[in-house]
């Protein structure tokens, strides 16, 4: 399983199409939130949230993926 593409949608959500054909809305406020360590809380701004890309078949935020969900949380829609 793999993230194929990635769309912004608005806030902190996520229109995520995976390998298989299958799409999720993700909305990741809550779990940037939740971050203890404070480089993570960055991506609470706006902005810094929408500099997301696809590399490895991962949504990665960061140059050096800063922030990354495992692929099978984000197909369950658990983040």
């Amino acid at each position: 399983m793999a993230v194929e593409s990635a769309r912004y949608l608005d806030g902190y959500r996520l229109e995520i199409q995976f390998s298989d054909g299958q799409t999720r809305i993700i909305d990741f406020r809550a779990s940037i939130e939740r971050q203890e360590v404070p480089e993570y809380r960055v991506y609470l701004d706006p902005e810094k949230f929408k500099q997301f890309a696809i590399e490895g078949g991962n949504v990665v935020w960061g140059e050096d993926w800063d922030l990354v969900y495992p692929v099978w949380k984000l197909y369950e829609g658990v983040v």
